[in-house]
C-alpha cells in the first residue's frame, strides 16, 4: 500500500520536529523514571502506577512513530515562495462570506496542521479544495451541511 504524501508548511514541519524532539528526549526519560519507580514498589501484577506508565510509554512511542511517518512522507511548502496570483497551501486568504456579509481570514495548510479554531483550514477540506487555484476577485461555492456557501476572494497573502 502506497503511503499518502502529506502537505506541510515549513512552520508546521518545524513544529512537528520540535514535538518529536521533546517526546524523544524529555518524555521518554520521564516515563523511564516512572516505570523504574513503579518496579521498585514490588509486585507488578497489581501495580496501577506501572500499568499507567506503560500505557503512557506506548502512547508516546506511537506518537513518535506517527510524527516520523508524517515527516518522512511530507511535501514541505515554503510559505516565502508561495505564488500570490492564486490560492495554494501556505497562503493566508481574506474572503468575503456572502451569506453572513462579513470578511473572514484563513490560512490554507496541509491536513495534519488543520486547526479551524485558529483559522487554519486543510487543503483537503471542502472549502480548502474549492479555494485551491482561485484568484483574487473570484467567487467559490462550497457545499456545506447548512447549504451552499459563497465566498469572494479579497486578498491572498504570504504568512508572516
Amino acid at each position: 500500500m502506497e503511503t499518502k504524501k502529506s502537505v506541510l508548511t515549513h512552520s508546521g514541519a518545524k513544529k512537528l520536529e520540535e514535538e518529536k524532539e521533546y517526546l524523544t528526549v524529555v518524555k521518554r526519560k520521564e516515563i523511564a523514571d516512572k516505570i523504574k519507580e513503579a518496579r521498585e514498589q514490588g509486585d507488578l501484577s497489581e501495580n496501577a502506577e506501572y500499568d499507567a506508565a506503560k500505557d503512557e510509554q506506548r502512547d508516546i512511542e506511537a506518537r513518535i512513530e506517527e510524527i516520523t511517518k508524517i515527516l518522512k512522507n511530507a511535501e514541505i511548502v515554503d510559505e516565502d515562495e508561495v505564488d500570490l496570483e492564486k490560492i495554494n497551501v501556505g497562503c493566508k486568504v481574506k474572503l468575503y462570506d456572502q451569506e453572513f456579509e462579513e470578511e473572514v481570514e484563513f490560512r490554507l495548510v496541509g491536513s495534519t496542521e488543520a486547526d479551524s479554531l485558529n483559522g487554519k483550514i486543510s487543503n483537503e477540506s471542502p472549502l480548502g479544495r474549492a479555494l485551491i487555484g482561485t484568484k483574487i476577485g473570484e467567487t467559490v461555492e462550497v457545499e456545506a451541511p447548512a447549504g451552499v456557501m459563497r465566498y469572494k476572494v479579497l486578498e491572498i497573502q504570504r504568512v508572516n
